[in-house]
């Protein structure tokens, strides 16, 4: 199995090239003494990928700790999949993708949010899929919908009728073949405001942003920082207290992923990482709260109105992917 991840280029035997700065024999000692302690070079290595721990992420943990003795955070092994797991997510993506193309082409004025959810069921099915949201945690439905203020995690329901003006997240996660992917769609129901457009228009924008501040080596902090920089400044607020998260090998993975965050602070962005990228926009302010009549949906605290999209991205050793959308 080959191995995702080469991250470091090597200069000599007495140093190494990470990120632009030269880390010193004591630096990259230290960070061998971390995890040769733990792991020999000849082991299997702890990805899973089958091949010796010198030939697959030996280099890639002496980065790692090296960076953590400059003060970096560090993402824990559990957070790192190997590229037989990325392959899996990929796939889980692609199904998940359909499923949203499927909702696309046929969500419309009049249709109710149960519908919506009776389109992902049958296309899940047979696509070979299993619907994550059902279930989980007690959730009653294989989708979200979120209308209007609904910021997040609306609940299908044959009551509540998609109208004219009406903005509306669906919000799918598939597994398939024991691999999670997880991705939301914005859609415009009929004649829509063009303030409302344009709130919509902005969240899709602060997906790209947010995408071209995931790099190598840079940190988790980095994406949020933009991400919030560029909704502020077109006059909109980001909800701090719901935030992306890791996924892949199960719905909700380390690490949490804020979008109220500052550059140069959180996670270092490793080679094999996979998150998703979900800022929740709001026209109003960011406060928010929860339905207490069913304990999920959460809307806006001034009812003003939110947008959302959401992709799976994996950091890859010169950049991204995205695995979902």
């Amino acid at each position: 199995m080959k191995c995702l991840i080469n991250p470091l280029t090597l200069i000599n035997k007495k140093s190494i090239v990470i990120n632009g700065w030269l880390a010193t024999a004591n630096e990259k000692n230290e960070g061998k003494k971390m995890f040769l302690d733990k792991i020999g070079r000849n082991d299997d290595c702890w990805c899973g990928s089958g091949n010796k721990y010198k030939h697959c992420h030996q280099i890639f943990d002496e980065k790692l700790a090296e960076l953590k003795a400059r003060g970096r955070k560090i993402p824990t092994h559990k957070m790192i999949k190997n590229a037989a797991q990325i392959d899996g997510i990929r796939e889980a993506g692609k199904v998940n993708n359909a499923i949203l193309d499927e909702v696309a082409s046929k969500i419309k004025m009049g249709m109710s949010t149960e519908e919506i959810n009776s389109i992902v069921v049958e296309a899940t099915a047979r696509l070979g899929g299993i619907a994550a949201p059902l279930n989980y945690e007690g959730f009653p439905k294989s989708v979200c919908t979120s209308i209007n203020d609904q910021v997040c995690h609306g609940i299908p329901s044959a009551d509540d009728i998609l109208e004219d003006g009406d903005i509306v997240n669906v919000d799918v996660t598939t597994i398939y073949k024991g691999f999670y992917a997880d991705a939301s769609r914005m859609f415009l129901i009929g004649d829509v405001l063009p303030e409302d457009k344009e709130l919509v228009k902005v969240a899709r924008e602060a997906i790209d942003i947010g995408l071209s501040a995931v790099k190598p080596w840079a940190c988790l902090g980095d994406v949020g920082q933009v991400i919030n920089d560029f909704a502020t400044k077109h006059g909109y607020s980001v909800v701090r207290e719901i935030g992306g998260h890791g996924v892949g090998i199960e719905f909700h993975e380390d690490p949490w992923v804020s979008y109220v965050s500052k550059k140069n602070t959180g996670y270092v962005l490793a080679p094999g990482m996979v998150f998703t990228i979900e800022p929740m926009i709001n026209e109003g302010k960011a406060d928010i709260f929860i339905d207490e009549s069913n304990e999920w949906t959460v809307y806006t605290e001034d009812g003003s109105y939110s947008a959302q999209w959401e992709v799976t991205v994996a950091v890859t050793e010169d950049g991204y992917e995205v695995l979902a959308s």
